[in-house]
């Protein structure tokens, strides 16, 4: 089931980045933390009232290390532009906007704007009034229904106070649940920073295919599914059009990259991730694996543009090293190395994700994964906590779009994280799972 997307906007030093923290904080909300990935995080997953969505902080992404601009004036216009991007980015990908302001700073002219861009777009939009601190500053906030944009939230992020009731407007506000059609197709989506060639590796793969199957429009506006075929199997290539389109996206905003990879990833089974031989893995790279690992789909690395880099066994032995220690987080991670310009490993890389595919809907039966529970206990026993002994009962796989493997366990809070990677590791061993993220699972069970 495809999560909803909500974005975060605002001007800097409005408290985009507390609410966001305070948000995937609220009820445990963060499902999964991915080790080994940027400490300040620009996405998360959470859940109120039944309801997940996606939240995204697109501050966080102008946040980007860059030259310092020294002239005030143009630092001042280029936050401002920012800031407009933000909002573009948010009004083509969003399901909902969250514009942020400050109740102690009143309205500024970049927010009028703002609310006009958003008026005139028809995007679901809740304007959140933070800093609204006591009675004054519920008396501040009224000053934003001048922005003509509705009802408001009034928060304080940095204290929690509104914040239930702004999850509350969140969930009321997000589209009904669709999903996506139950297809015998795989479903991959070509994601990557900007320039990375997506839209070539793209090209590559529906060029050599004589005909294109289908185009189809998509769940999202401005969204299309292009429908390939390999061996008489249709293979689904998620949100081509956002891969491909132009405009405005050539002027800076495909910056804001993570947003448009949240919304193809949550629609696929598999990413592949395209990064630039030539210039080596980056942060951002890593972030859009992380999103992909919590999102639950499968994942393989491309390294694109490998006809640039010198033929060596040292150079493929450097990059290896350096997949392994980037996505060290996630060493079941496999890449390859690819030239979307000479169609290097174009098809290699399509039928590894399709393997991906296939290898996700292993069910393991029951009865073999209680014989595994008995070899692993026997060959190292959870470790006590607290003098107190933890004893395993049961297992199973769970029905879920990532394999899941449910333990039943008599004291699920005593189990470390590292017995859960153990377990991990262990089934990973017996039955493969390469390429997609396995969640572990821990329930309560009586002796």
């Amino acid at each position: 089931m495809p999560r909803a997307v909500v974005a975060v906007v605002g001007r800097p030093n409005v408290g985009k980045s507390t609410l966001f923290n305070r948000l995937v904080g609220e009820r445990l909300a963060i499902v999964e933390d991915i080790p080994g990935t940027t400490r300040d995080r620009l996405y998360g997953t959470v859940e109120w009232r039944g309801r997940e969505f996606s939240l995204v902080d697109t501050g966080g992404l102008d946040e980007v290390p860059g030259p310092r601009v020294k002239d005030a004036t143009a630092g001042i216009a280029g936050l401002e532009d920012a800031v407009r991007r933000q909002a573009d980015v948010a009004i083509d990908e969003a399901d909902l906007v969250l514009f942020v302001v400050d109740a102690k700073d009143g309205i500024l002219p970049i927010e009028h704007e703002l609310a006009k861009r958003l008026r005139r777009s028809g995007k679901p939009t809740l304007l959140v009034v933070n800093k609204a601190d006591g009675w004054r500053g519920e008396a501040q906030a009224a000053e934003f229904y001048q922005l003509g944009l509705g009802e408001l939230a009034t928060v304080s992020a940095i204290q929690g106070h509104g914040t239930g009731d702004l999850l509350d407007g969140i969930v009321g506000r997000l589209p009904a649940d669709e999903g996506v059609a139950e297809t015998a197709a795989a479903r991959i989506a070509v994601v990557g920073r900007p320039n990375v060639g997506k839209s070539s590796f793209l090209n590559t793969l529906v060029g050599s295919q004589r005909a294109v199957v289908s185009e189809v429009p998509g769940t999202t506006r401005d969204t299309t599914d292009t429908t390939i075929e390999r061996g008489g199997r249709p293979i689904v290539l998620v949100d081509t059009a956002g891969i491909r389109r132009r405009g405005r996206v050539e002027q800076g905003i495909e910056k804001y990259a993570l947003l448009r990879t949240a919304r193809a990833v949550e629609r696929a089974d598999v990413a592949i991730l395209l990064v630039d031989a030539s210039e080596g893995v980056t942060a951002q790279d890593v972030h859009v694996a992380g999103y992909a690992i919590e999102a639950g789909v499968g994942i393989l690395v491309g390294l694109n543009k490998w006809d640039l880099v010198e033929r060596s066994e040292e150079n493929t032995q450097r990059f290896a090293a350096v997949i392994a220690r980037e996505f060290h987080f996630a060493p079941w991670i496999s890449h390859r190395f690819v030239s979307a310009l000479t169609g290097r490993n174009v098809e290699t890389v399509l039928a590894d994700a399709v393997a991906i595919v296939d290898r996700r809907k292993l069910h393991v039966p029951t009865g073999d994964l209680h014989r595994l529970l008995v070899e692993v206990i026997a060959a190292h026993p959870p470790p006590t906590s607290r003098g107190q002994p933890v004893r395993c009962h049961h297992v199973t796989q769970a029905d879920t779009r990532a394999p899941t493997f449910v333990f039943f366990v008599d004291r699920p809070d005593l189990v470390h994280f590292s017995y859960q990677r153990y377990l991990e590791n262990r089934i990973r061993e017996r039955w493969g799972f390469a390429g997609t993220p396995i969640r572990i699972q821990l329930r309560g069970a009586r002796a």
